[in-house]
């Protein structure tokens, strides 16, 4: 059976980005990027879909970047679609790429939270998965001690604000669940309290977007041939496993814990990697 796995991080590997040549300047770039996109989404979800003008020494017209998450989607859809028309009445190449790719470019850089979302919707569908916050709390700077009331003061006059936040990733048809962490902190200078409230929110979301991709980047999507889709926790170090439910607060309550971020981490070591089985949906199923 045909096995392909994504991860959730950005795509540099060469055989999961497609080359798209000859295209025709008989649409405008904005309606030949839509024709692009969904075309190849037809195949799996894409990172990223460029157009660009081809250079003065080249015809009119334009080219393509597609990249996918997936190799074996990428390596289906250059099949299917070099050679064919598509949205145009002439031909396109459709190729993977050959590009060598810096050294610097070639490690694995975590999604943004925005693609991390788009990419766990797409193949688990919007109820394949949930988020909570475990805790979300102001940290005090340097000198200041977790609820020191100087410290926080200091902050006020001009310091900082720092913010922790732990989530965890729950995954209920197939009885995975997993954890991120994050610390998000800002320089400020003297402001008025609405000034400092915006920040202050500002950074709370920050921190849990931040938390959320972390406990992202220990997950793998396992896609079988038949359509349907595991999730897989990578064994690392920096995995926290859960221990506890209680005291678990919905990404949609007003109410936050006030729990220490840095005790509660302290606490989440990992002690061990537990497995429930595995309940494989339909990709997309809710």
């Amino acid at each position: 059976m045909e096995v392909d796995i994504l991860e959730f991080v950005v795509p540099v590997e060469n055989n999961k980005s497609l080359f798209v040549w000859d295209i025709q300047p008989t649409l405008t770039e904005a309606q030949i990027y839509d024709s692009l996109f969904k075309v190849f989404s037809s195949f799996g979800p894409l990172y990223l879909v460029k157009v660009s003008p081809n250079s003065l020494v080249h015809p009119p017209g334009f080219y393509a970047l597609i990249k996918f998450y997936s190799a074996a989607q990428a390596s289906k859809a250059q099949q299917l679609t070099d050679g064919r028309s598509l949205f145009q009445s002439s031909p396109l190449k459709v190729r993977l790429s050959s590009k060598q790719t810096p050294h610097f470019l070639s490690q694995s850089r975590p999604l943004s939270h925005a693609r991390c979302l788009e990419l766990a919707n797409h193949c688990l569908g919007f109820n394949g998965w949930a988020s909570d916050i475990i805790t979300l709390k102001e940290l005090p700077s340097e000198g200041g001690g977790c609820g020191d009331e100087e410290g926080v003061n200091e902050r006020r006059r001009g310091r900082s604000l720092k913010f922790g936040c732990l989530v965890q990733v729950s995954f209920p048809h197939h009885g995975q669940t997993t954890r991120g962490a994050a610390v998000t902190e800002e320089s400020l200078t003297f402001t008025g309290p609405d000034v400092l409230l915006q920040k202050r929110c500002k950074l709370q979301r920050m921190v849990r977007e931040k938390a959320l991709v972390h406990a992202f980047s220990t997950v793998v999507l396992i896609l079988l041939g038949n359509g349907k889709v595991m999730v897989e926790l990578k064994q690392t170090p920096h995995r926290f496993v859960p221990e506890h439910s209680e005291g678990v607060i919905r990404v949609n309550s007003p109410v936050v814990s006030c729990i220490c971020v840095v005790s509660l981490l302290t606490l989440l070591s990992p002690r061990g990697n537990s497995r429930s089985q595995t309940r494989c949906p339909k990709r997309g199923q809710t």
